[in-house]
């Protein structure tokens, strides 16, 4: 069978973003596939937003995320293979969902998916990713 964890993160999606909160993903930035900004990455780790008015062209795939987001005023196109997703959560609550570190399915922890898509071009502002949320999490069963 396929992984359940693209299915999970376009649901957990929705319901934060239907709650008009905001989505925040923690990602684990040292995975193989890992597209974003050098600078952003703490400890290994990155947490994107990725509300409708902080990102464009948002693709939540089956194997990749991939979007257009600024950060200190330089777009940049994000591609995060979905195995590198640690969390999604909902900024204002910590309410959301944390993924296990390795893959289930079978899958090799680090082995990156079918290549990324092709990157568009920037298309529009983001908002730089708030910190501070992580504290927050909690495991939903």
């Amino acid at each position: 069978m396929s992984s359940n964890r693209p299915y999970l993160l376009r649901a957990i999606y929705d319901w934060i973003s239907d709650n008009n909160l905001t989505p925040y993903m923690l990602v684990d930035a040292t995975r193989n596939g890992v597209r974003v900004p050098p600078h952003v990455i703490k400890n290994g780790q990155v947490v994107l937003n990725l509300a409708m008015r902080a990102v464009a062209n948002l693709d939540l795939g089956n194997e990749w995320i991939s979007f257009q987001a600024r950060f200190s005023g330089v777009s940049h196109s994000i591609q995060i293979p979905i195995p590198a997703v640690l969390a999604l959560y909902a900024q204002e609550n910590g309410q959301g969902m944390m993924f296990p570190a390795d893959e289930e399915d079978g899958e090799p922890p680090h082995d990156p998916p079918s290549p990324p898509p092709s990157s568009e071009p920037p298309s529009t502002d983001g908002d730089k990713p708030k910190r501070g949320a992580g504290s927050h999490l909690r495991v939903v069963k």
